[in-house]
């Protein structure tokens, strides 16, 4: 009996040191890919800004992708561009900080996991570049711009890319998730 324990206890320390190690490598994985996405971000945003600023736009396959450099005082489409520098500070510089912020404290509070996580930190990740931007310069490098004829959409960037991907990522981990179980409710004795 107390060789049972042993094997037990044995058992389930082995267990719980396997899923630390396991925990460990999942927030290393995500945090490499919350590092590569803001790499690819930068640099490309780098070679835009060496390679396409004051020059004209250049277009590939059959004009189904443009390149051309544009700096966005606003945001998503840049919107809020016309604001005054003090509001477009406050609106696309701190509040976004304070958001992204508060998204990072939910993903290590919650501990996403799965595509939920991984999209959490792509649109995390992404919004941090664009916030990098905004920090020293006051706006954020576009230049990519994808349609077919006149159907096109905005001038946009690779962390544009990844927050979207990373907004659909936890959309489909959210709709994926089973639904908690119902607990039975007790019956209820009605008089006639």
């Amino acid at each position: 009996m107390a060789r049972a324990r042993t094997n037990v206890k044995v058992y389930l320390s082995a267990r719980g040191r396997i899923e630390k190690v396991g925990n460990t490598l999942r927030w290393l994985v995500l945090a490499a890919a919350g590092l590569a996405t803001i790499g690819c971000d930068r640099a490309t945003k780098h070679a835009a800004t060496i390679l396409l600023a004051g020059e004209p736009d250049r277009s590939y396959f059959a004009d189904t992708v443009r390149l051309g450099y544009t700096e966005n005082t606003g945001g998503f489409l840049s919107l809020g561009a016309d604001l005054p520098r003090p509001a477009r500070t406050a609106v696309f510089t701190i509040a976004t900080g304070f958001a992204l912020l508060v998204l990072l404290a939910l993903a290590v509070r919650d501990r996403f996991a799965g595509l939920s996580g991984v999209g959490l930190v792509l649109f995390v990740a992404g919004g941090a570049s664009n916030w990098i931007d905004r920090v020293l310069s006051g706006s954020v490098v576009d230049f990519l711009n994808v349609g077919i004829g006149p159907l096109r959409t905005g001038v946009f960037n690779v962390a544009d890319v990844a927050i979207m991907a990373g907004a659909g990522l936890v959309a489909l981990g959210i709709a994926r998730r089973e639904p908690p179980p119902r607990t039975p409710e007790a019956p209820t004795h009605s008089t006639p």
